[in-house]
């Protein structure tokens, strides 16, 4: 999710195909690319979501009648180490399909070798829209890929502005300054906003991308205030902790909230020691929040089996395997071109909502679908019970357990 921008693969290993091309027989290998699973929350939850679900196939009698086993490599979101530990996965390792992928510029890099090792990928971190757009460009060559999650950037911008027109209002939100961090993966975001936001009615007195390595927002919250906006809505990642504790301990006279990866993180309150109370966030699930029937039963799982509750990556990994799972056994084979049908058509209840893909004559073709009845992000309110954080749902109206708190020096 954190970046997008296009680095082009260098073709490698032609003609040394993966088992998505035949499909072998024996234990069913699913190839994991994770950013550090070992101490990275992102990682650690694409990894263990992944773990979490094979466990559950091979308890349930396994795919086809043969057990799944993981096998993880680390991408510490470099495109070229992507690359390497993507063809140790489906040359050396002969895994049936891939998943995971963080980084944008890590997946842009793979699709060359998605393609020639003709081996599934169902991307569960990434959201460049360049990606999918490959396979509308050239479908027979990218076809492999599919993303599971989160939906692409260009429908992170969507959401937010539904959420402006479904919220602001009674919110009081009238007037708010767009902040954005200057990654590329807040590109497609912006550009949504900037066409779409103002036609919600709300007034837009200062949008600002600021600089990549930004440490002190002090100057950019002077501007906010000057302009009289009722809140930031920002779209952070990698500058997001910065930029809420300033906000929070200098109690600037606007409200906080918009995509903040940071935030989406269940141990994130403690990390800040509470700075973060009264910002909201976007995200594809919380361990409360029934997204879907299977939302917190899997919270729940994966809490007892790694003593933690996943982030995003690992509701959506999880979905992946789960889902690849169903079209192997719905078409009775693990080769690529007889699951690639399976999953085109199918409509799979996940943890983060209903998942079907776009199909190939779409803007986005194999993208997972945006929409209420598809995946559908939600959105939560960080606030204070019994003296510590809880990552409040308050929206859409059918998952809220609770509503927005002003914070009390706004």
């Amino acid at each position: 999710m954190l970046k997008t921008a296009g680095v082009s693969g260098t073709v490698g290993l032609a003609g040394c195909l993966g088992s998505g091309s035949g499909g072998p027989s024996g234990t069913v290998k699913v190839g994991v690319l994770a950013p550090e699973p070992t101490k990275n929350p992102i990682g650690a939850s694409i990894a263990n979501g992944a773990r979490l679900a094979a466990k559950q196939l091979t308890d349930d009698g396994g795919v086809l009648g043969e057990d799944v086993e993981v096998i993880v490599k680390d991408t510490h979101e470099d495109p070229s180490t992507g690359k390497s530990k993507y063809q140790n996965l489906t040359v050396g390792e002969s895994v049936d399909f891939t998943t995971g992928v963080f980084t944008s510029e890590v997946l842009l890099n793979l699709m060359d070798s998605i393609a020639q090792q003709k081996t599934v990928h169902m991307g569960s971190g990434a959201a460049t829209p360049e990606a999918s757009k490959r396979v509308a460009e050239n479908y027979d060559k990218y076809k492999y890929f599919f993303r599971t999650g989160p939906v692409n950037s260009h429908f992170l911008g969507v959401n937010m502005v539904d959420f402006a027109k479904s919220q602001f209002d009674k919110m009081g939100w009238k007037s708010v300054a767009v902040l954005a961090e200057d990654y590329a993966w807040t590109k497609p975001v912006t550009k949504v906003l900037g066409k779409q936001l103002s036609s919600t009615g709300v007034d837009v007195p200062l949008n600002k991308r600021y600089a990549s390595g930004t440490k002190d927002f002090s100057p950019i919250y002077d501007d906010i205030e000057s302009a009289n906006a009722d809140a930031a809505y920002v779209v952070m990642a990698h500058t997001g902790t910065a930029a809420v504790v300033q906000w929070a301990k200098q109690q600037r006279k606007f409200e906080f909230g918009g995509i903040h990866v940071p935030m989406q993180f269940p141990s994130y309150y403690g990390s800040v020691s509470g700075a973060c109370r009264y910002a909201l966030t976007q995200n594809s699930a919380t361990p409360t929040s029934k997204v879907t029937k299977k939302t917190v039963p899997f919270a729940k799982s994966h809490k007892k089996e790694y003593d933690k509750y996943p982030v995003y990556t690992g509701y959506i990994t999880f979905d992946a395997v789960k889902q690849y799972a169903a079209a192997v056994k719905s078409a009775d084979s693990r080769k690529a071109d007889d699951v690639i049908p399976k999953l085109e058509s199918s409509t799979y209840t996940g943890t983060t909502g209903t998942l079907r893909y776009y199909g190939k004559d779409k803007e986005y073709p194999h993208d997972v679908v945006y929409g209420k009845d598809a995946a559908w992000p939600m959105w939560l309110q960080w606030q204070e019970k019994d003296g510590s954080g809880v990552q409040k749902p308050i929206w859409p109206s059918d998952i809220a357990t609770g509503s927005y708190k002003k914070p009390p020096w706004v």
